[in-house]
């Protein structure tokens, strides 16, 4: 499988000394998501989420973590962020802000720490697998390191 790619986030949680598994796989024509990691490493889907950015309209910039299989509740996001209104941030703006292109945004070592919110389905296991900062990297860590490591706050995000 050639060499294994040592992504900012990945630096991050060895600085942290935080242990994770790193889970690699190939893109196709760059494009990678979070059923392919279930796919190829067996991973039970309920430990994949996507790592979404949004704004207010107080033009606060937040992220949410979810389960790869379900959709962002922009009501209940508005709601834990008291902001009146949330709205995608466009894939164009992702890199500028967070250094991540989509497919490969990662909550952890985005260009500023965001306020981070993670869908409380993550409770139900010990490990969740987020992208780790790459497109065709992801990593697999205790939910409490990812909490620790992005400051992430308990939340009920997803569509019912």
């Amino acid at each position: 499988m050639g060499k294994r790619i040592k992504t900012n986030a990945l630096r991050i949680l060895d600085k942290c000394k935080i242990e994770y598994e790193a889970l690699h796989s190939d893109s196709v024509e760059g494009v990678v998501n979070g059923l392919a990691i279930v796919n190829k490493y067996g991973k039970n889907a309920s430990l994949v989420f996507k790592t979404l950015v949004a704004h207010g309209v107080s033009k606060e910039l937040y992220v949410f973590i979810i389960p790869v299989l379900k959709e962002l509740d922009l009501k209940k996001a508005a709601h834990v962020t008291s902001e009146k209104k949330i709205e995608m941030l466009p894939h164009k703006d992702l890199n500028r802000y967070t250094g991540y292109v989509k497919g490969g945004c990662s909550p952890i070592g985005m260009k500023k720490l965001y306020r981070t919110f993670i869908d409380m389905d993550a409770r139900k296991s010990d490990t969740i697998i987020v992208s780790g900062g790459k497109i065709g990297v992801q990593v697999e860590l205790k939910v409490s390191a990812l909490c620790d490591v992005v400051h992430g706050e308990i939340a009920n995000l997803h569509k019912n």
